[in-house]
């Protein structure tokens, strides 16, 4: 049996992600024919079209895109064994990471850590993959994500974790909202219509659990799946929302219309973690972005505490 020519692998990855042969061209550093040569001999390797023209774009087969993570993760294990042992310049390290993150996080250090990658791996790119149906632990086990933040939970043995930094829970409604008038109590707080935030569309969540506790139940009228959506509804409603204090912080820094008060039914301190599979553990690529996000979450450590209410 003929050794296959791993050159096609490259070339596959490149396919897949740019969708076009002149832009997988540029990334190989070929001519778009030669690039039409090697789609050719691709196809003849698996015995299928991989890639169909649609208007001006190359689709994928269905064989192309269940062989995707397969390519992704064949060419990261080639990466670490010619790694082994040998200095890597990050700056012209061509590499993409895959990461599934909180709202928490997205808000308050991708931009200092995208200004981090700006400097010591500019050709670098982070691509953040919403929350699916799919278990986390085998998303990071077959390689569809590269990195896991998330409040903590129970994940495989085998998984690598890392705590990241705690928040709290607070309340959220707009400037001149009429709970503001008198003491917030948890029979006030639950008497006003709620928005709440789920990525899966439940409507119910710890605040429900803590008020149950008093007694209580509040009536959640909008369920939205990031809390963007759910601050700007804000802004023209009664709504009360109860959100990450760092989110929290976060909006109010942004020149939001909103005022941040204390839940007056008490809920537990959450873990924000980060989470990998142990192929990467040597990577240092991947040990870069670990580290550097580990950094930047502890910067922000002694400031976790504080609300700002105007």
């Amino acid at each position: 049996m003929a050794r296959p020519d791993l050159n096609l692998l490259l070339a596959l990855d490149a396919l897949l992600e740019e969708g076009s042969v002149v832009g997988a061209a540029r990334r190989m550093h070929l001519s778009p024919p030669a690039m039409s040569r090697t789609l050719s001999r691709i196809r003849d390797a698996l015995g299928d079209p991989v890639f169909v023209q649609v208007g001006r774009k190359l689709v994928p087969t269905p064989k192309a895109m269940a062989m995707r993570e397969q390519v992704r993760i064949a060419l990261d294990h080639a990466a670490q064994v010619f790694a082994s042992g040998a200095t890597v310049d990050l700056a012209s390290l061509d590499r993409r990471f895959n990461v599934r993150a909180t709202d928490e996080f997205v808000s308050i250090h991708l931009g200092r850590l995208l200004d981090a990658m700006a400097k010591e791996m500019p050709r670098a790119m982070l691509r953040f993959s919403p929350e699916g149906d799919d278990i986390d632990e085998e998303a990071l086990r077959s390689g569809r994500i590269d990195l896991f933040i998330s409040a903590s939970r129970t994940l495989s043995a085998e998984i690598r974790v890392q705590s990241l930094f705690t928040t709290t829970f607070v309340g959220v409604a707009r400037a001149g909202h009429p709970i503001f008038d008198a003491e917030i109590t948890a029979a006030r707080f639950a008497r006003w219509e709620h928005i709440h935030v789920s990525r899966r569309g439940k409507d119910s969540g710890p605040v429900d659990d803590a008020l149950q506790a008093q007694g209580l139940r509040r009536h959640v009228a909008l369920v939205v799946p990031n809390p963007y959506t759910a601050l700007f509804a804000l802004q023209d409603s009664d709504l009360l929302l109860s959100l990450p204090r760092h989110l929290a912080r976060t909006a109010q820094a942004a020149g939001l219309r909103l005022r941040v008060f204390e839940l007056p039914a008490p809920m537990e301190t959450v873990l924000l973690t980060q989470a990998w599979h142990p192929r990467l553990d040597g990577d240092p690529a991947h040990r870069w972005l670990r580290q550097t996000i580990h950094a930047l979450c502890n910067d922000d450590t002694a400031q976790a505490d504080q609300v700002t209410t105007p």
